[in-house]
């Protein structure tokens, strides 16, 4: 985790707070070290910019990491919803592949 750009993307936060992205990429920057930090902005970007489809691939995925199975089902499924209706083929894939390994895994518990 590299703190100086923590700090960066913040204040791109604080500048922006209505842009999604910096939202995102703080999310990802936490995703590996701080999971916790990083559900936090995956929620503000869920409820805030519920139609930024990049969102739900790593929330899910986040959300099945920490045990959260019922909330990550939720999010695969919204996001493929979403890749529908913005005619995003290329994500719709990734999130149906994603979900398919995420059943898988459930399957084997």
């Amino acid at each position: 985790m590299n703190n100086e750009r923590i700090q960066q993307l913040i204040r791109f936060v604080q500048e922006e707070p209505n842009e999604p992205f910096n939202i995102y990429a703080l999310a990802i920057e936490y995703i590996g070290d701080q999971p916790i930090e990083a559900r936090l902005y995956f929620d503000q970007l869920l409820t805030q910019h519920p139609d930024y489809l990049p969102t739900y691939y790593h929330a899910a995925a986040l959300y099945a990491e920490l045990g959260e199975r019922e909330r990550a089902a939720e999010l695969y499924e919204k996001g493929i919803a979403l890749a529908k209706v913005q005619n995003k083929q290329k994500t719709l894939l990734e999130l149906q592949r994603a979900q398919q390994a995420f059943e898988e895994d459930a399957d084997e518990w």
